[in-house]
């Protein structure tokens, strides 16, 4: 557990660390260039439409002494979505869906970690959509965690996705044709910050 605990929030711990060290905490912020969040919904049976949210922040912290303290947190603003089409987009942002003028952003903020395998852990957090606060669990997969091989800055590399349905949020607007099964796909690269937190641009 401790091994993928510390691949899952991208350490490597330094040549002759012994448990007697003192214990650290490492926090590392999105690389935004390289970090996306899609979301996969029915649309009348004919296909399966895909959106992304363009505008967010957030970061992750890992705890060395005490790894189940270790957290994430996201913070999405709703306006960012994109459908590419600009329709599209200005009815995803009214009031059948996202309403962005009254809840300008939706959040993450992990509350638990279980590891399911070597390089696999689900994290389970609370998400905040229209106000309303539910559980989802993020399966979530340790790709990488080196140093850049442009900027030498160590970068932690996870992919993550989830289910949700949107029904729960308030969200009902063409139920049941358009789907309330919603799939969420995450892919993120972190920054250690202490190495220089900035982003890579478009590395």
């Amino acid at each position: 557990m401790r091994k993928f605990l510390l691949s899952l929030m991208a350490l490597t711990l330094t040549a002759g660390f012994s448990s007697t060290a003192q214990a650290q905490i490492e926090k590392y912020s999105f690389d935004k260039a390289h970090t996306q969040i899609l979301f996969f919904v029915n649309h009348l049976g004919f296909s399966t439409s895909h959106g992304e949210f363009l505008d967010f922040d957030g970061h992750f912290v890992f705890d060395r002494g005490e790894p189940a303290k270790s957290s994430a947190k996201v913070i999405i603003q709703t306006a960012g979505i994109d459908m590419n089409d600009e329709k599209w987009d200005a009815h995803m942002k009214n009031e059948d869906f996202f309403n962005v003028e009254k809840f300008p952003t939706m959040t993450f903020k992990s509350t638990g970690i279980e590891v399911t395998g070597e390089n696999t852990a689900n994290i389970t957090g609370d998400l905040t959509i229209l106000e309303t606060t539910k559980p989802v669990v993020l399966a979530v997969t340790h790709n990488k965690s080196d140093k850049h091989a442009f900027s030498g800055k160590f970068v932690a590399g996870f992919s993550a996705t989830a289910n949700i349905k949107r029904s729960e949020f308030g969200m009902k607007y063409g139920l049941p044709m358009i789907g309330d099964d919603v799939e969420i796909r995450i892919q993120v690269e972190g920054v250690r910050e202490e190495l220089g937190g900035e982003g890579l641009g478009n590395k």
